[in-house]
């Protein structure tokens, strides 16, 4: 595919920088891969890298006035250039239909225009929304029910009576709806306790690949609209995820923990059971928190405490090596004036 500059200043809103509009681009990258014919995206500190690469063609934001290559300037370039992602990148085309080795149980309800590939697998009682596709080796659990537009890549679990909301993405691997950890302990022997409820994830969400989501002791498990959830990471059992949140990599979140909207939990970061967690918060990678925090905070470290005070400690750790030998040196000499009475 290929489109002008002037195009696709029109595409994205924007306003080209200087009389290049008949340039032809022939693709959309990231700065480092960008050649002669592609358009990449550029904000600061990344202006100068951008000038200086390969790219015919730069989205910058919309206070650069001058640019030394051609540029459209845009009220967000990352959002522009996602935009462009999806023009020269179409996605791919599915054959709707449901393959020859599909397992589909007579009681299931599929929708129009559902795409079920080969050895999928879709019990009794399941529910399936138009449009949606379900990639080979998935299965779906007795009574699940899957919305509109969702997108279920290949081997991904979602186990009975789970509930899928529209436009929803689950990557490969994923399971949704494995029993939660729940054990009564009595003389030493490990007793079950019945995990009797569901997941529920509401419309938007989307799930990475291999990430685990226990299903409920009673009730649900629950997944906000619009929150997204990186590959790795594990909801415990009674876990609720508000709307607009983000949980990276390797995330873990103990059972019954109630986290607020738009929380972000960066990498290998993690929170205990059974608190709640405000709205807009943010954990750095490798933090946890052990008890409530209030909606607004920025937090660090294990236990997770304010980002600041967190930073001041860090800085004192490294200072430890200093102090001490400081401390030895004024115990010595102390212990020389003792002697010397």
């Amino acid at each position: 595919m290929e489109k002008t500059l002037r195009e696709i200043a029109q595409l994205v809103d924007g306003e080209l920088l200087g009389d290049y509009g008949d340039l032809v681009i022939s693709g959309a990258t990231n700065i480092a891969d960008a050649g002669a014919g592609d358009i990449t995206f550029a904000v600061a500190p990344h202006l100068d890298k951008a000038a200086q690469s390969d790219a015919l063609a730069v989205l910058v934001a919309s206070d650069v006035s001058d640019f030394a290559k051609p540029a459209i300037r845009v009220a967000n370039p990352r959002l522009a250039f996602t935009a462009l992602l999806k023009v020269f990148t179409p996605p791919v085309i599915v054959e709707r239909g449901i393959h020859a080795t599909a397992v589909v149980d007579p009681t299931a309800l599929l929708g129009e225009n559902v795409a079920v590939m080969a050895h999928a697998v879709i019990d009794a009682g399941a529910c399936v929304g138009s449009n949606t596709v379900i990639y080979p080796g998935c299965y779906l659990g007795r009574d699940v029910v899957v919305g509109t537009d969702c997108l279920l890549h290949p081997n991904v679990t979602v186990l009975h009576q789970c509930r899928i909301g529209d436009r929803v993405v689950i990557h490969s691997g994923a399971v949704i709806g494995s029993d939660g950890f729940g054990f009564v302990t009595v003389g030493g022997k490990h007793e079950k306790v019945p995990q009797v409820g569901n997941v529920v994830l509401a419309d938007d969400v989307e799930i990475g690949a291999n990430t685990t989501l226990d299903r409920a002791t009673t009730g649900s498990t629950v997944v906000g609209r619009g929150s997204k959830i990186d590959n790795l990471v594990h909801l415990a059992h009674n876990v609720v995820i508000g709307e607009d949140c983000f949980l990276v990599a390797q995330t873990g979140i103990a059972g019954s923990a109630k986290i607020g909207n738009h929380v972000t939990f960066a990498g290998q970061a993690g929170s205990a059971g059974h608190l709640t967690i405000g709205d807009n918060c943010v954990f750095a990678a490798r933090s946890a928190p052990i008890s409530d925090i209030p909606s607004g905070s920025f937090c660090a470290g294990f236990p997770a405490r304010p980002h600041k005070e967190w930073l001041r400690s860090e800085a004192a750790v490294k200072r430890l090596p200093d102090t001490l030998r400081k401390l030895k040196d004024l115990e010595a000499r102390l212990a020389a004036l003792e002697e010397r009475k």
